[in-house]
């Protein structure tokens, strides 16, 4: 029998150089994420081990890398590179979704933020 579990964490805040214009680009902005890990815990509610789970301190950290280290023009296309690498980093992880937003964006009026959501799962 296994046991799918769901991990999260949410409102994970960065400081990024993501989008289209240049001033953000140069600038940077802030940038929240949102990760679902969709997983098989069995293991984990038995051993009651780190080693049988998502280490969520490994995905922060793998957040943190990517988006203050690299510079995407769209939230998309930073969205997918999360989960891919969320997929290929931790093998025990069946479905990632992940939410990249983007306060205050720059659209000519007042709006809370953008939101990109993406679903991926493992083949």
């Amino acid at each position: 029998m296994s046991t799918i579990g769901i991990i999260r964490i949410k409102n994970a805040i960065f400081y990024g150089y993501h989008g289209v214009h240049s001033s953000e680009q140069n600038s940077g902005g802030r940038f929240e994420v949102d990760v679902e890990l969709h997983c098989d815990i069995s293991e984990a509610t038995v051993t009651d081990s780190l080693n049988s789970t998502i280490d969520y301190e490994q995905v922060y950290n793998f957040l943190k890398n990517l988006i203050t280290e690299r510079k995407f023009y769209l939230i998309e296309s930073l969205a997918s590179k999360i989960a891919q690498g969320l997929i290929e980093k931790f093998d025990k992880v069946q479905k990632v979704i992940v939410k990249v937003r983007k306060p205050s964006p720059p659209v000519g009026g007042v709006v809370d933020c953008v939101e990109v959501e993406l679903e991926v799962k493992k083949d």
